[in-house]
């Protein structure tokens, strides 16, 4: 299966009319119209492609999609054709569900975790459209796509199997945290677009990464935080293996986001080796003062924890 990239995310919040100052007032990221009309939805990017992040109102805070891009046509139909294979039920998006999306076509099923999931070809971009929310240099997406996504999933062996062998999915490298297994995919040079920790009896969005250009992006981020009381859920810090320099801030809808700068990327030409580390850190993230995690749900019929 040819998935190239994070192409967009969806999510549903009590608080969806917040992130139309959040966004851009203090991410940068810029407002896109909803295609739809919606009164009680924000669309948001972080590039020329409009729309790469859409938060609509809903009862509870929940991850509603997640969207993966694939080169064209005819790979969606052999990436369709694969999942069947799989057993895994597909729905073809209509044409009003392509057209929210600002894609040519797209098709939806439903992982073992329970997330609902996305393949599209045919992203809109409207070149040299991109306007950051406040002054900053701008994002690294291009190829690598909109960033990354943590989830947390009830089963990881599970679903390290799906995304692995069903999706295509690499694996870059693995963290044993705070006595849990954290595995990290990748699809193109960003050294993880997906990375999934197991917990069982619950599921949901942990955190949401937007990569900068600049460190001094990071920086001012860092004391909008500051100036604003906007809970901190990690201080500053670089991670262990991709090294990005980053902290994490809570967003309105109760997920995470991980603003960073400076990662490496993987280079699968090189023959990419998959090592395991015991600290997510090597210095830094430490506990903030946010509250705990509010997008995750228990699993019905499974133990919370």
């Amino acid at each position: 299966m040819k998935i190239m990239s994070l192409g967009y995310l969806r999510v549903e919040s009590p608080e969806a009319k917040e992130w139309a100052s959040f966004g851009p007032e203090l991410l940068g990221l810029a407002l896109s119209d909803d295609t739809l009309d919606r009164p009680d939805t924000v669309c948001l990017t972080n590039d020329d492609r409009p729309g790469r992040l859409t938060v609509s109102a809903g009862e509870r805070n929940r991850l509603a999609c997640v969207g993966w891009e694939v080169p064209n046509e005819e790979d969606l139909a052999e990436a369709v054709a694969q999942l069947e294979r799989e057993g895994v039920a597909v729905r073809r998006g209509s044409a009003q569900e392509c057209r929210a999306a600002r894609v040519r076509e797209l098709v939806g099923f439903t992982d073992p975790a329970g997330f609902q999931h996305e393949l599209f070809y045919g992203q809109l971009v409207v070149p040299g459209s991109f306007r950051p929310g406040r002054a900053m240099s701008g994002f690294v997406t291009g190829g690598q796509g909109l960033g990354h996504i943590v989830l947390v999933v009830p089963d990881l062996a599970e679903s390290l199997e799906f995304y692995r062998r069903v999706l295509g999915l690499r694996v870059s490298d693995e963290i044993d945290m705070h006595g849990n297994r954290v595995v990290f995919f990748h699809v193109n040079a960003r050294h993880h677009s997906l990375a999934i920790m197991g917990i069982p009896g619950m599921r949901g969005l942990h955190h949401l990464m937007l990569q900068v250009d600049s460190v001094d992006d990071v920086g001012m981020a860092h004391d909008m935080c500051a100036d604003r009381g906007i809970p901190l859920a990690m201080t500053l810090g670089r991670h262990t293996n991709d090294r990005m320099f980053s902290f994490y801030l809570r967003s309105p809808s109760g997920f995470e986001i991980e603003y960073g700068w400076g990662a490496e990327t993987v280079d699968d030409e090189e023959q990419w080796v998959v090592t395991h580390m015991q600290s997510t850190s090597i210095w830094g993230h430490r506990p903030g003062d946010a509250p705990p995690p509010g997008c995750l749900e228990p699993v019905e019929g499974g133990p919370a924890s």
